[in-house]
C-alpha cells in the first residue's frame, strides 16, 4: 500500500468504511464536490493510510474489521496528529459518541444520513482546519464562495477552471501566510509526474491574469525563494 495522490483538487478526505455501498456513495459525492478521495474498506488499511498519508478530513466508521474506529481515533491522537475526524456510524449510543468526541473526535454522524448534511459537515472541518469557519472567503474584494465553488473579484464574476480554483482556494485559506511551492505541489498539484516543473508558477500566471486586472490592488505577491502570499503583505 502507498500513498495516492491522484485527483486534481486542493482538499483531501479518507474514507474509512467497511460497507461497499456506503463507501462507493460517499467517494463518489464527495469526488464530485471537487474533493480528492481516498479509500479503506478496513481498520487496518485505513490506520496506514491515516498515519502514513497526508489528508484534511478523516471520515472514520466504528464498525471496522481488524482495527476499530477507536482505536484509529486513539492512535491518530496519541500521536498527536491533527486531522479532522468526522465519526460516520450507526452506533447511536450517548456513550458511544461521548467516547468518540473524548478521544478526539471533531464531529459525530449517526447512519443513515443525507449526503447534504454530511458535505456540509466536511466542508465546515476544512474550513476549521485553516481557521476559516465562513464558507465565504473574503481577501480584499476577492470574494470565494466555497459553497457555490464561485469567486468574484470587485463585484465581478471570475470565470476559473477546476485548477485554478483549487489553487486560489488554497492560497485563500492561508491569505496573509507564505505558501511555499512544495504546498501548492502537495495539496493541488501532486497530479503532475514532475515535481520540479514549472506547473505552480504557469498556474499562479494564469490566476493573476484572471484577478488582478487594469486598476485593481495586487493580491498575489511572489516571495523569492519563499513561495506566494495572497492578500496584503504590508
Amino acid at each position: 500500500m502507498f500513498c495516492r495522490y491522484f485527483g486534481t483538487y486542493a482538499m483531501r478526505v479518507l474514507i474509512i468504511e467497511d460497507y461497499e455501498p456506503v463507501r462507493s456513495a460517499l467517494a463518489k459525492g464527495l469526488s464530485e464536490a471537487s474533493y480528492e478521495v481516498e479509500i479503506a474498506n478496513n481498520g487496518k488499511d485505513g490506520l496506514w493510510l491515516a498515519t502514513s498519508c497526508k489528508f484534511d478530513v478523516i471520515v472514520l466508521d466504528l464498525m471496522l474489521p481488524h482495527v476499530d474506529g477507536f482505536t484509529i481515533l486513539r492512535q491518530l491522537r496519541d500521536a498527536d496528529n491533527g486531522v479532522h475526524v468526522l465519526i460516520l456510524t450507526a452506533k447511536d449510543a450517548i456513550a458511544d459518541r461521548v467516547h468518540g468526541l473524548n478521544l478526539g473526535a471533531d464531529d459525530y454522524l449517526i447512519k443513515p444520513f443525507a449526503f447534504t448534511e454530511l458535505l456540509a459537515r466536511v466542508r465546515a472541518l476544512t474550513r476549521r482546519r485553516y481557521g476559516e469557519k465562513n464558507p465565504t472567503l473574503t481577501v480584499g474584494d476577492l470574494v470565494i464562495d466555497t459553497l457555490r465553488r464561485e469567486v468574484r473579484r470587485a463585484g465581478g464574476r471570475v470565470e476559473l477552471t477546476s485548477r485554478e480554483y483549487a489553487l486560489l482556494e488554497y492560497l485563500a485559506l492561508r491569505a496573509g501566510q507564505v505558501v511555499t511551492r512544495t504546498d501548492v505541489w502537495d495539496h493541488v498539484y501532486h497530479f503532475y509526474d514532475d515535481a520540479q516543473s514549472n506547473v505552480v508558477d504557469v498556474y499562479i500566471g494564469y490566476l493573476r491574469k484572471k484577478i488582478e486586472r487594469p486598476g485593481l490592488t495586487r493580491l498575489i505577491h511572489t516571495r523569492r525563494g519563499q513561495g506566494y502570499v495572497l492578500g496584503d503583505i504590508t
